[in-house]
């Protein structure tokens, strides 16, 4: 998904979500509906430095969209806190936009409450067809096997961005490509009040993104083939314990990341606070917060050793962010149209520059914008070593409990507590038990 999420949804409205009946979305009664044929709600997902940066980058689009077609869009820009509440509670009462942004990892979940349109071969048709897509950002739009339930928009993966002036001062000339470089480099890294990396220990979804790639690199999966949680496995524990650690046993984390839970990592970072961050699509908002593109650079994300790639050198989640169309809009033609215009080259290439993101459909991605060095780095990961996070019905209260149990343990670890494989596994053993009861 998208920007880093700040919050996750509470497991009670997910499975109420999960058990409620295709009720749809964009009903003629109901906050938030439309209330003509001439008329569509959009709720777009923050992805600018601000929600006023958002309406700024979009309301042009919106308004060449209804020069050209007569449909008029009502915006609403949702903060990523509130936006999956929102999307659930839309499942659930019918009083719904008609065309939504979703983070790609909730897709399968949000398919679950058959509240989306399926995106199947007549669908994918109105919109140029589905072999327009870049698949690894395909992969991430639904179960396997099943309809797409949303059509990808804007793809980001992680990468590693490093302070080249921190680096220089501490006398490293490369940046680390392995998980032991990078706990070496961010041991020299962090002296007199600076850090070798940035974390966002109460930010739920970049806990889960990260474990999910430590996890992979161990040949570890969350869940088991027949789709029951697997959090405990000696894989799963200790991609738990190696990220957790690099604050309670290396060092290289403050102790007050353990409370960061909105973005304050990519702030630090702008500021010369700490030298590295694992981040998607960073750029734009290190601009806004006055770096300099000089000032920083940009590699893969680590892996244990050699080059990354699939399996267990994959070094991040396939990331971004998913269009969906509530199939009870009353206005189903406009909003395929609107979905067909705003995943169309020219606007994949227009919204993706000004969000520092990558185009999902291939035919957009040969500007010479997208050749720039983060967006290249960007590209190769999802092209070669991203893995979508799993693709299974209760995907988001996954990342509810086991989100707050490594939250748990960074808080543990900030009161100077030993985070020892026992405590990592009692988490895990919570945050499963949790998932058994809903």
């Amino acid at each position: 998904m998208s920007r880093t999420r700040t919050t996750s949804v509470g497991a009670v409205i997910v499975t109420l979500a999960l058990s409620a009946t295709a009720c749809g979305g964009g009903s003629a009664t109901g906050e938030g509906s439309n209330d003509s044929p001439q008329t569509l709600t959009y709720w777009a997902s923050n992805q600018g430095p601000t929600v006023q940066a958002d309406k700024k980058i979009l309301t042009p689009e919106l308004k060449k969209f209804e020069k050209q077609t007569g449909i008029k869009v009502k915006l609403e820009v949702v903060p990523w806190s509130d936006l999956l509440n929102r999307i659930l509670t839309a499942t659930t009462s019918g009083q719904g936009p008609d065309v939504l942004n979703i983070g790609n990892s909730w897709s399968t979940s949000l398919q679950a409450t058959g509240a989306l349109l399926p995106w199947d071969k007549k669908n994918f048709a109105k919109i140029g067809g589905k072999d327009r897509f870049v698949p690894a950002a395909l992969d991430t739009a639904g179960a396997e096997g099943k309809d797409p339930a949303a059509v990808p928009l804007y793809s980001m993966a992680y990468a590693l961005y490093y302070n080249k002036k921190m680096f220089r001062e501490a006398g490293i000339s490369e940046p680390p490509t392995t998980w032991d470089q990078l706990v070496a480099d961010g041991k020299r890294l962090s002296k007199g009040g600076k850090w070798g990396l940035g974390a966002e220990g109460a930010n739920l979804s970049n806990n889960i993104h990260q474990i999910f790639v430590l996890a992979k690199q161990r040949g570890a999966d969350w869940f088991a083939s027949d789709g029951k949680p697997d959090f405990t496995s000696p894989g799963a524990v200790a991609a738990v314990k190696q990220y957790v650690d690099f604050m309670a046993k290396d060092k290289i984390i403050a102790p007050g990341n353990a409370e960061y839970a909105q973005n304050q990592s990519l702030s630090d970072f702008s500021k010369g606070r700490t030298a590295m961050v694992l981040w998607q699509a960073a750029a734009s908002t290190f601009d806004s917060q006055g770096m300099k593109d000089s000032d920083w650079g940009v590699v893969p994300a680590p892996v244990p050793a050699g080059p990354p790639g699939q399996g267990k050198n994959t070094n991040s989640m396939a990331a971004g962010i998913n269009m969906a169309v509530f199939k009870n809009s009353d206005n189903l033609d406009g909003a395929t149209e609107f979905v067909k215009f705003m995943t169309s080259d020219a606007e994949q290439k227009i919204l993706n520059k000004a969000y520092g993101s990558v185009p999902s459909v291939t035919a957009a991605q040969d500007d010479q914008a997208f050749d720039k060095p983060e967006l290249k780095v960007l590209r190769d990961t999802l092209a070669k070593s991203a893995a979508p996070l799993p693709r299974v019905p209760n995907e988001s209260q996954f990342e509810t409990a086991v989100g707050t149990a490594v939250k748990n343990l960074f808080a543990a670890a900030a009161d100077g507590k030993a985070i020892t494989t026992q405590a990592v596994k009692a988490e895990l053993t919570k945050a499963e038990q949790q998932m058994a009861e809903q």
